[in-house]
């Protein structure tokens, strides 16, 4: 009796798990669309026999290496169209591609719907790549939740307004360039000035419950060095770094700045204060110019095509404060500036987008003037709004001082300067070697913001 018993319930889970089974193969269309790959142009594939959205991922297949019959596949996005041709741009480079593979929809709608990327807090202290991989050998993360990159975009009447301070760690940055939370700023550079080391002391002193990197096109060695070197320990510990460096394909590197974008979105969807770091916004431009040029989009403005200036403040826009009494995300944005060319096109449109620029000298870098902050040239626009009318009065006031003493630095140097004729210039002199000491700062020093407030208070009432 026992034995029958057993059987039953066996025969019972069998039944259970074929039904499942049978549900599932129903589900299935009866029917599996594909296309073909009619041609190979650099970077781009053309596809004919499928009609899918602009944006749709897909798989290619490819054949293997050795000839064995093992099904390989790569994925790619559709990125253009010419009638019915459609331009197809891969995620990694491709190898075993032959004429006429054959090539599969992933899913239904665009490619942002079909591709789901890791979110959460089990993602903090890990290192991803721009498909949501990890990259750090620490395990895989299919227990975090996932979701898709496509977020609808906020009402800007819904955003709370930037009235709060935020303590970055810079005392230059926190006395005369004062960032208020859910600011975005631009930190302008050229190569080789400082701006990785400016950012590795922000993310290591600034005041934020998530630290989100997004490190596009830049070298491989950079990313190491940026996550052991600059980043920290402590820093990495709050930290999610997202690497797509140079060696990536430029939809791979459209991608990666997408995808930090949306974590620090998700972080900020809990009610939390992010710092996204972006190095940098010109790699992510010229991804998109990679891409658009491939397709034939003609050039405009220095070889960018209309797509690229289209594409920047979509990706801009999409961080700051959420609504009221939520998160915020803070974000610093790095610029190239092509031979320190502040009129560079994309400088010249980050510039127009963002909040705020910081300008990096390299004559300061040259003398040894460390973070070399070009005070003259660098704004915050939202610091009226976020410090008291004293601590204006003292920033315009240090200002002052030191562009007086620089635009009279020539006449000083030759001995043509001559005291007592203009008490301003005067006390510039007096006070300049207290003004760029003030400037400078050690990669190992954190200067909070009230300190910073009264140093700069000491200096200028010192002098009164």
């Amino acid at each position: 009796m026992n034995g029958a018993v057993r059987s039953n319930i066996h025969q019972d889970r069998w039944r259970h798990a074929l039904g499942k089974v049978g549900a599932r193969i129903e589900a299935l269309p009866h029917y599996r669309a594909s296309g073909r790959v009619v041609r190979a142009t650099g970077m781009v594939l053309e596809a004919v026999g499928l009609r899918v959205p602009l944006g749709s991922a897909c798989r290619i297949e490819l054949s293997s290496p050795d000839g064995a019959p093992q099904e390989r596949f790569a994925e790619a996005e559709v990125v253009g169209f010419a009638g019915d041709r459609l331009f197809l741009m891969p995620l990694e480079e491709l190898s075993g591609l032959s004429p006429g593979a054959r090539v599969f929809p992933l899913g239904e709608g665009p490619a942002t719907s079909a591709r789901r990327f890791p979110l959460g807090d089990s993602l903090l202290g890990r290192v991803l790549d721009g498909n949501g991989r990890p990259l750090d050998g620490k395990g895989p993360l299919d227990e975090a939740p996932h979701a898709t990159l496509a977020t609808p975009p906020l009402n800007p009447l819904a955003r709370a307004p930037i009235e709060t301070q935020i303590d970055v760690g810079i005392r230059a940055i926190n006395a005369l360039l004062s960032v208020g939370r859910g600011q975005r700023m631009g930190l302008f550079a050229g190569s080789g000035v400082g701006k990785s080391v400016l950012l590795g002391m922000m993310a290591r002193y600034t005041q934020a419950d998530v630290i989100v990197v997004g490190l596009i096109g830049e070298r491989g060695r950079e990313v190491q060095d940026f996550i052991d070197n600059i980043l920290g320990e402590e820093g990495r510990r709050r930290a999610v770094v997202v690497a797509a460096p140079a060696d990536t394909s430029p939809l791979q590197r459209l991608q990666g700045a997408a995808y930090a974008t949306r974590l620090a979105e998700g972080f900020r969807d809990q009610g939390r204060d992010v710092l996204l770091i972006m190095d940098s916004l010109t790699r992510y431009a010229m991804a998109q110019r990679e891409i658009a040029l491939a397709i034939g989009e003609p050039p405009a403005t220095k070889g960018y095509p209309p797509s690229v200036f289209a594409k920047l403040p979509g990706l801009v826009e999409r961080t700051g404060n959420g609504p009221r009494g939520g998160g915020s995300i803070t974000a610093f944005y790095t610029v190239l500036t092509e031979g320190d060319d502040q009129q560079d096109p994309i400088a010249d449109s980050a510039r127009a987008i963002l909040d705020g620029h910081i300008v990096l000298s390299r004559t300061l870098a040259e003398a040894g003037h460390y973070p070399a902050i070009d005070i003259e040239a660098s704004i915050s626009r939202a610091m009226n709004a976020i410090v008291s009318p004293a601590q204006q009065r003292q920033a315009q006031q240090f200002k002052q001082l030191f562009s007086r003493y620089q635009r009279n630095r020539d006449l000083i140097s030759v001995g043509a300067y001559s005291p007592g004729q203009d008490p301003q210039l005067d006390r510039a002199v007096q006070l300049n070697p207290r003004l760029e000491s003030f400037l400078q700062q050690r990669i190992d020093e954190r200067a909070a913001t009230e300190a910073s407030q009264q140093a700069m208070a000491a200096l200028l009432g010192g002098q009164a």
